[in-house]
């Protein structure tokens, strides 16, 4: 499986001002507005984005994603990585030998799910991925494209994160772990297993 961000929150979508009021209300000093502070604070929100992602599975903020499948896990239903996604783009089989065939939106459905959105069939299955082949599948997921639509929690936890990240920024990477407060909002969001499932037998595009 290989799975790539194509597109990342617009800087206007993070909470740069946000950050800037937890950092004082947390030192009682004003931090200095200006272009390379709003970079340096913009990039530590992306930072701990990033870093709740990986550990809940849930997309913060709405972008679009690319996964690629040697084969379907289960060809009667694909679970999706990421949640909650809201709409599959493409889904495209490629033969191994540079064919590339674009599957109709007819053949397939998103099934939604908070914790594990599924790509299922309209017919009895997925079409078939040829020996050899791949199958790429573009999907956007996300919360929504404002920081206001971010679930409470989550919004919390980033905020903490990415304080500390801007409190540690001499670290010396010797302490990984997340803080307890930032675990203990994001526990309810932890991802469950969603790529489990046997493999499809392979076969050829009918």
């Amino acid at each position: 499986m290989l799975l790539v961000e194509e597109t990342a929150p617009a800087q206007g979508a993070l909470p740069v001002a946000a950050l800037r009021t937890h950092l004082r209300l947390g030192s009682g000093f004003d931090l200095i507005e200006d272009a390379t502070e709003d970079a340096a604070l913009a990039g530590f929100l992306r930072a701990a984005i990033a870093t709740v992602e990986a550990r809940t599975g849930k997309v913060l903020l709405t972008r679009v994603f690319r996964l690629r499948l040697e084969d379907w896990r289960d060809p009667a239903g694909q679970p999706l990585p990421l949640a909650p996604a809201l709409a599959v783009e493409s889904v495209e089989i490629e033969d191994g030998a540079g064919r590339i065939v674009v599957v109709p939106p007819a053949a397939y459905r998103l099934v939604r799910d908070n914790q594990r959105p599924i790509l299922a069939p309209l017919g009895p299955s997925l079409p078939a991925v040829p020996m050899h082949g791949f199958v790429t599948v573009r999907f956007s997921a996300g919360f929504g494209t404002s920081w206001a639509l971010v679930p409470a929690d989550l919004a919390q936890a980033v905020m903490m994160l990415a304080a500390r990240y801007y409190e540690d920024r001499g670290f010396d990477g010797t302490t990984l772990a997340l803080p307890h407060g930032v675990n203990a909002l994001i526990e309810k969001w932890r991802a469950v297993r969603t790529l489990g499932g046997g493999r499809a037998s392979r076969g050829g595009w009918a």
